[in-house]
């Protein structure tokens, strides 16, 4: 009998936990690994999930889990800054007609899933363990790992976040850039009412925003131009988001009183990043935001990231012979959707930034969108 073939993943946010449930399904021996100790079980407060997100979900096994934590919901209102609703726009089902246009739910709700998944597919996680030395022949991969302890493998798949030390490692310099724009959350509990995202434009800040995660709690937000972190105490940023989400109607003072511990409250900048050419060298490949990363105008993020981890774990499975033609292939078909995504996530915060008041912002939100009901 033939061995396994053997695959090491290294980090364990969402393309990593899904490529390893993927081919352990299919039978191959993985290994992850992930920096932290925790797994990432706690971080972050919401996340928006369309429809192209819960159909990977779903083949993962997963979205039934998904669908009972979250808040499933099919339109988004436009606002004006004192809460009157101007517009209310149905959602495009990109998933298909069976699944929700949209599923907001709490991000270490979703990530607890996962890790319960990657847990039953028998992969062997190693939590607090990094990667230092990546050794590759034409047959694989040798990697020493921080602890002195040293393994062999056939693939390297890197799914170690916009940072990545593997995609510096393997030689690709790209990095991420920022936009200009930056992004207060919170979770919060979710005022009776409050049954979709919607969305305010104008004000003190560009974008302000809320998406409901589950019968009971929602997550929100504030978009504004990036400001130097240093400059912005940790213990300020409850009154620092307190200050702008104050200035909104509607929901929002509701929201807003909720809004007082700074160590609730994430302040992070919008970046952009695209490697272009390839996603691979040799036999370490990238998925997820170590190959790409767009603002979250567009709700696409962890989207992109897990049909990444679906269609290389089908390119894998399906192949007797792992070579450069095969990973090339891999990022021609991922490169023909992702990047019109990141254009157009970051085209839409430009047009904030530039106060283009004439721009199409529906009509390229109808085409991307239109483009992602396709499969990936």
């Amino acid at each position: 009998m033939s061995r396994a073939r053997t695959v090491l993943v290294i980090g364990g946010g969402a393309a990593g936990n899904a490529v390893a449930i993927l081919l352990r399904r299919a039978g191959l021996a993985v290994d992850l690994i992930e920096a932290r100790d925790d797994w990432n079980a706690t971080a972050g407060s919401g996340i928006t999930l369309q429809g192209n997100a819960l159909r990977v979900l779903r083949e993962l096994g997963v979205w039934e889990q998904v669908e009972a934590s979250g808040f499933g919901f099919g339109s988004v209102g436009i606002t004006a800054p004192d809460g009157t609703v101007l517009h209310v726009q149905d959602d495009l089902r990109t998933g298909g007609d069976d699944l929700p246009a949209t599923v907001g739910m709490q991000r270490p709700r979703l990530q607890r899933i996962l890790i319960e998944a990657v847990r039953a597919s028998g992969a062997v996680v190693r939590l607090g363990t990094t990667a230092e030395i990546l050794d590759q022949d034409a047959d694989g991969v040798s990697v020493r790992f921080d602890d002195g302890s040293e393994g062999r493998y056939d693939l390297v798949i890197a799914a170690d976040g916009l940072g990545s030390a593997t995609r510096a490692a393997i030689g690709i310099t790209d990095k991420p850039e920022p936009t200009g724009m930056a992004i207060w959350r919170i979770a919060a509990p979710r005022p009776a009412g409050l049954t979709r995202t919607d969305l305010a434009y104008g004000g003190p800040a560009y974008i302000a925003g809320y998406c409901p995660t589950s019968d009971s709690t929602l997550y929100a937000y504030v978009v504004e131009a990036h400001r130097d972190r240093a400059a912005i105490p940790a213990g300020s940023h409850a009154d620092e988001m307190r200050r702008l989400a104050s200035a909104y109607g509607g929901f929002w003072p509701e929201i807003t009183e909720h809004i007082t511990d700074p160590a609730e409250v994430n302040y992070t900048w919008f970046e952009r990043l695209l490697v272009e050419g390839s996603w691979h060298r040799g036999r370490v490949v990238l998925i997820g935001d170590a190959a790409h990363c767009c603002p979250p105008t567009l709700a696409q993020g962890a989207a992109l990231s897990l049909e990444d981890a679906w269609v290389l774990a089908q390119s894998l499975t399906g192949s007797d012979t792992w070579d450069d033609a095969l990973f090339q292939a891999y990022y021609e078909r991922r490169i023909a959707r992702v990047r019109p995504v990141v254009e157009a996530s970051v085209q839409l915060g430009q047009w904030q930034l530039d106060g283009v008041r004439d721009a199409d912002v529906p009509g390229l939100m109808a085409r991307t969108m239109t483009m992602l009901r396709e499969l990936p």
